[in-house]
């Protein structure tokens, strides 16, 4: 079976259009760092575990070393968010040539929607990706941030996008194969070890391909 599907594509064309989110709650004890040694395993668990329940499968069956070429290359970071020691959720960004940086994937694991993390993760990783090029010597100052996003993605995804600045300059619309969820397996999501959701309506978590169902709040 097959199913209609609308993809819109999404820019910022400067620094100036981020309107960034507030960070969390100090005591969440949030922060993020980059991972900075291409690392298959890890960036293949951060894939499949945010991913799991959103249709994330386009990398599900590559191989060790087409992972460790891809992360090895100039200008991809992994932007991981921690909290209180433990991955939370990551964004990961793409340069492309003339200074166009692709938002190629972002989202938090399940049982850290919710906590106000998604929002600020996001105003960090792309505030990154404006200032990319002064990490990668030789690269091309960016002018241009992208992302896209379906309507297979989380009903949210689009205005959360939107919130952070982003402006739709494209929208398609193909059939696609319907494909079950991969997981990362049945039953996974928050376990009640973590403190109590800290509700913020107006800084909602943001997903890019595949992106999960992040409703205000989360």
């Amino acid at each position: 079976m097959s199913h209609s599907v609308t993809t819109w594509y999404l820019e910022q064309t400067s620094p100036a259009d981020l309107t960034p989110a507030g960070a969390p709650p100090a005591e969440q004890g949030v922060r993020i760092v980059r991972s900075e040694v291409p690392s298959p395993e890890f960036s293949r668990f951060l894939y499949s575990a945010v991913g799991g329940d959103v249709l994330w499968t386009d990398r599900l069956s590559w191989t060790y070393a087409r992972w460790a070429e891809y992360l090895g290359r100039p200008g991809v970071e992994t932007w991981v968010a921690y909290e209180r020691g433990t991955p939370a959720g990551f964004i990961e960004l793409n340069a492309e040539p003339e200074g166009s940086v692709e938002v190629a994937y972002f989202g938090l694991l399940p049982a850290f929607r919710g906590r106000r993390i998604g929002g600020w993760l996001l105003t960090y990783g792309l505030a990154r990706a404006w200032d990319l090029a002064g990490r990668w010597p030789g690269r091309e100052r960016t002018t241009r941030v992208w992302v896209h996003t379906c309507s297979d993605d989380g009903r949210y995804a689009r205005a959360n996008y939107e919130r952070r600045g982003f402006r739709v300059y494209e929208t398609t619309v193909t059939e696609e194969a319907e494909v079950a969820m991969p997981g990362p397996w049945p039953g996974a999501g928050p376990t009640g070890s973590a403190t109590a959701p800290v509700a913020d309506p107006a800084a909602p978590v943001t997903a890019s391909v595949r992106d999960p169902d992040a409703a205000p709040g989360t």
